[in-house]
């Protein structure tokens, strides 16, 4: 039976204020009050929320947002200066994180497709852990912002990729696997065309009228990432390319700041979904594995990061800080646990191990950065950074 909609927003947002004073008090990150709010209050907690599947399915805006705006940051020679670099340092690190996954989950005894979909879950990092902690009015237009962004599209690439092969797998994938890597320069040549003769003639017309501008900007987000789901691709990347796109708009700052708060309301969503869905029931059976997995990510992707980016010239402090902030697994992780669990190619054990490894470097990554790092939402003075 369908929850109240209104009783079930005020719970996710009269709790998270709660728990996000009592985080600040205590200087904890804002992150942890949202999960830790849903675990206490979901399904397998309190059951005062029994069914956050349509939070989740909502909080999905959030992300595509939160890459729209960070397109938007981007601009397009810059970013294709650095892929250069970036494509072959997510490449390589890419390898070094599947084996040590695969290596891990086949010691504790998991199943060979058990074992390869966790080594594939271990190698994409948070776009929203990693982004939400950086600073977009300082680092979006320096090296380390461009670099970050960089590596999280190649990951991205290689998530949907890994999601496509798993619908083979299953037998419910009925696009060739070749037409997402088409499909993503038609889509950027598509938004180039739109944005020149389109969206820019408008915006130069009635830039006065900022209602209409955040209009248009919500729509043309939201149609360039429904296009992108329609050719194979995500409508995370179908966002960020609309970002890009609009880059060089005159107004791409002032459509940037109208749409923060958007974003800050769905991701505050996406977390409470991500606590509600850890089922404490069957915690116990894999919170060992879950746990080796989550040290050997929180470890080895800061290393291996670091010492790859610094045989591309980088400085060691920059490739420290890039390898802390990509230090956990994805979001993505979870999709690819969700759709290899529910099409009967991994365990139910192997789903939840990714889950919990996901939330436990979710938490600890987070502490690490905002302790550490210059971040928007430090608990000390000299980090915070907008």
């Amino acid at each position: 039976m369908p929850e109240d909609i209104i009783f079930t927003f005020f719970v996710v947002f009269a709790g998270a204020a709660i728990l996000a004073t009592l985080a600040l008090y205590t200087r904890q990150p804002l992150i942890i009050a949202y999960i830790g709010l849903g675990v206490l209050v979901g399904p397998f907690g309190m059951s005062w929320i029994e069914h956050p599947e349509a939070l989740s399915h909502m909080s999905h805006i959030g992300i595509i947002f939160l890459l729209f705006l960070l397109g938007l940051d981007m601009q397009p020679m810059a970013l294709l200066a650095v892929l250069r670099q970036a494509t072959s340092v997510a490449l390589l690190s890419s390898v070094v994180f599947a084996a040590s996954g695969f290596a891990i989950a086949y010691a504790f005894g998991f199943s060979t497709m058990d074992s390869l979909v966790i080594a594939a879950a271990m190698v994409f990092s948070s776009t929203i852990i990693a982004l939400k902690l950086l600073p977009t009015t300082v680092l979006h237009h320096k090296h380390m912002g461009e670099l970050m962004i960089g590596l999280l599209l190649i990951q991205d690439i290689l998530a949907i990729v890994t999601l496509i092969v798993l619908g083979f797998l299953s037998g419910d994938q009925d696009i060739p696997l070749w037409q997402p890597l088409l499909a993503m320069p038609l889509l950027a040549l598509g938004c180039y065309a739109a944005v020149r003769w389109l969206l820019l003639p408008l915006i130069t017309r009635f830039d006065r009228f900022q209602e209409y501008l955040f209009i248009l900007a919500i729509g043309w987000c939201l149609a360039v990432a429904e296009a992108a789901a329609k050719l194979g691709l995500t409508y995370e990347i179908g966002a960020f390319v609309a970002g890009v796109a609009l880059a060089t708009s005159p107004v791409a700052q002032f459509i940037a700041l109208s749409l923060k708060p958007l974003r800050d309301f769905f991701l505050v969503m996406f977390f409470f979904a991500l606590g509600a869905g850890l089922d404490l029931n069957l915690l116990s059976e894999v919170v060992v594995p879950a746990m080796v997995l989550a040290i050997a990510a929180l470890v080895i992707k800061p290393v291996t990061l670091r010492y790859m980016l610094a045989s591309f010239s980088e400085r060691p402090s920059l490739a420290w800080d890039v390898g802390f902030r990509l230090g956990q697994i994805s979001e993505f992780s979870l999709l690819i646990a969700f759709v290899a669990s529910d099409s009967g190619l991994i365990s139910q054990s192997a789903s939840l191990t990714i889950q919990a490894t996901a939330i436990i470097t979710f938490a600890v990554s987070s502490y690490i950065v905002v302790f550490n790092y210059p971040n928007p939402i430090a608990v000390r003075d000299h980090l915070r950074r907008d």
